[in-house]
């Protein structure tokens, strides 16, 4: 299994001497870093998820740095950022705001329409309104994407932990066979 995510890899030197990367120098360069192992790829998962989840921007540089931190697999947090992509992104947020509100018991009703035929002196008063709504979106929205972003990064890591010692199971079982079999 590890020789196939391996050649999935970048060559560490490479990203090391990479004009972006250069501040993190042999830290960067640490062969736990980009070893495929069961903790490894489990952290690496639920770091890149947590932080594509709760940041929506500079997702990449804050899970390749706690991944540097925390000695996971660097290559796996930067690529499970991708859980928010330009498709993803719409309804995630949503979602997160949904839950948020409904935790926090805020009204998830829509705000009503702008009446266009209003007097020009109420378009500051409907202007005010409307930042009050906007600004009112970030409490229940932050909630729900710190909630999406624990669950979702330690699901990530139970999941590929257990699955992994599944497969070690499953093939120590396949060998204990074998060997049976043949005497």
């Amino acid at each position: 299994m590890s020789k196939f995510f391996k050649r999935f890899l970048p060559d560490p030197e490479r990203l090391g001497n990479t004009w972006g990367l250069r501040w993190l120098g042999p830290a960067l360069k640490h062969p736990r870093l980009w070893h495929v192992s069961r903790r490894g790829i489990a952290v690496g998962l639920a770091l890149g998820i947590f932080f594509g989840l709760l940041i929506p921007v500079a997702q990449i540089p804050f899970s390749a740095t706690f991944a540097v931190l925390l000695r996971a697999n660097v290559p796996t947090a930067v690529a499970s950022t991708l859980v928010t992509n330009p498709v993803t992104f719409g309804p995630i947020y949503y979602l997160a705001y949904r839950v948020g509100a409904a935790i926090l018991g805020e009204d998830l009703e829509p705000p009503p329409a702008a009446d266009s035929t209003a007097p020009a002196e109420e378009d500051s008063a409907s202007l005010a309104e409307v930042w009050d709504k906007i600004t009112g979106v970030g409490k229940p929205l932050v909630l729900g994407l710190a909630i999406f972003a624990v669950i979702g990064g330690l699901g990530a890591y139970l999941l590929v932990s257990w699955i992994w010692r599944l497969r070690i199971w499953w093939a120590w079982r396949q060998r204990s066979r074998r060997r049976r079999s043949l005497s």
